[in-house]
């Protein structure tokens, strides 16, 4: 038809003129696609955040290199007027911002500095100065200032509850929503039990990251919270699954420290799993100052932490090849140094402490069966760690559904316990939901305190039953 009207030579043209049009559309499609993987733009979405997704990149990569080419010297009006306009064109980009959460990378605010220098490894790590006289210099303190008892009651002591968690955002998303959990759980139990707690998010020490973040901390906790008589530390990934129990503090009053563990398992075996520094509990006196002293010099990360880890590898039972860790090294510095620090270390084996969450978890419902609260044993534990979840970082030891699930069911056994009080309980404890279990319009001021849960002042205000 084509050939007809316009004949073979120019049909020829124009066949040839349209077949050039579909090559240079297809190069020009394929180019915007390799731009956009390249660049990231948009994340394939609109051609708006396309646009804005590449100039903030290109912004930020500027800054990066420090190529803001058009900062120039200018006198004082000039200044003054550069920054009124700035300040007129940053109110214009608020008012258009988006306010889409899930667009909005954090690592557009959060500012990281440089790394710090690397230190000499030949010099001998030193959490500070060493300070020998701290039993007397504290007990003129509490002299002085006999409004901070260092014994809340006869012989109850102070004790500070300390934990926390890196000062960045969870690589897992969902990782801060489970620290929130946690947190929430250790707050109920400290408030029940006239405990106070200290949530740290600053990394004191840069050469005592990970495992040894602790140590650093609770040194300068002690030197700046005399009153406390005791610090209580526990990881971010435990909680409090027995909210009844009153940990026995009159057992602990000739020790220092205080782990889960047992003493053959340490002295005799020195196995690495004899011990857990997951929870632990550290008196404030000068000994804890010199057994942090002597703890600490395993911890620096790089060179020191890989030579102690093969150190730690060779000589305890059963340890992989791995750096070295803070529970190791206080294995293998008891177990070698039992005469120096043995008789002040109390290993509790009778009770929870620390409850390993593969042994615990699936047997809860057996638990409410069978017992109650307040035992904080196996039959129902005042603690329950998940050891090797680690819910905050992108690759864990057991899969992710499983330690998800099995940190619900753990928060929600605890909490049930707290939810009781106020007649309300969760569906399952798999469930975010609650139910009401007790009708309340007959007696609106008396409060069911089954498991004794209320503090002592509250108690005195309401009206207590316990049937």
């Amino acid at each position: 038809m084509i050939d007809r009207c316009l004949g073979v030579q120019r049909s020829r043209k124009v066949r040839r003129a349209l077949r050039n049009c579909k090559v240079t559309i297809l190069c020009l499609v394929l180019t915007v696609v390799v731009l956009r993987s390249i660049i990231g733009a948009g994340k394939f979405g609109t051609p708006e955040q396309d646009l804005t997704e590449i100039r903030n990149r290109f912004y930020l990569h500027s800054r990066k290199r420090g190529a803001e080419s058009h900062r120039v010297l200018k006198d004082d009006r000039q200044t003054t007027s550069a920054s009124s306009n700035t300040s007129n064109t940053t109110n214009s980009n608020f008012q258009k911002a988006n306010n889409n959460y899930n667009e909005f990378y954090t690592s557009n605010i959060s500012v990281d500095e440089e790394e710090d220098e690397n230190p000499d490894w030949h010099k001998p790590y030193s959490d500070g100065p060493k300070i020998s006289d701290w039993d007397e210099r504290r007990s003129k303190w509490l002299k002085e200032n006999p409004k901070f008892l260092n014994f809340v009651g006869e012989k109850k002591p102070r004790v500070l509850l300390v934990t926390g968690s890196s000062p960045r955002a969870c690589e897992n998303p969902v990782g801060d929503h489970y620290l929130l959990k946690s947190v929430k759980n250790k707050i109920d139990y400290c408030r029940i039990h006239g405990i106070e707690i200290l949530y740290n998010m600053a990394l004191l020490d840069a050469e005592m990251a990970g495992f040894w973040a602790k140590l650093p901390l609770l040194r300068n906790l002690m030197l700046s919270h005399p009153e406390v008589e005791l610090f209580w530390f526990m990881d971010s990934d435990a909680m409090f699954t027995d909210m009844a129990f009153e940990v026995p503090w009159d057992r602990y009053k000739d020790y220092n420290l205080v782990m889960h563990g047992w003493n053959e398992s340490v002295y005799d075996q020195k196995k690495w799993t004899g011990l857990n520094t997951g929870s632990f509990m550290l008196r404030n006196c000068r000994w804890s100052l010199d057994i942090l002293d002597s703890w600490a010099p395993m911890g620096p990360k790089g060179i020191i932490r890989d030579r102690a880890g093969k150190i730690l590898t060779k000589e305890l039972k059963d340890r992989p090849a791995f750096e070295a860790d803070d529970q190791s090294a206080m294995v293998y510095l008891l177990a070698t140094q039992r005469d120096k620090w043995g008789d002040k270390v109390y290993l509790e084996s009778e009770y929870y402490l620390h409850g390993y969450w593969g042994i615990l978890v699936d047997r809860y419902e057996e638990m409410t069966e069978k017992y109650h609260p307040g035992l904080g044993d196996h039959r129902w534990p005042l603690v329950t760690h998940f050891v090797g979840c680690k819910p905050c970082a992108k690759l864990g030891e057991f899969p992710v559904e499983r330690c998800l699930r099995q940190m619900d069911r753990a928060f929600n056994f605890g909490d049930n316990q707290i939810l009781k009080i106020y007649g309300f309980t969760h569906n399952s404890l798999v469930s975010k939901r609650v139910k009401r279990v007790r009708n309340e319009t007959s007696n609106l001021l008396e409060v069911k305190d089954q498991l004794g849960l209320l503090q002592s002042p509250f108690k005195k205000a309401v009206k207590v039953s316990s049937s």
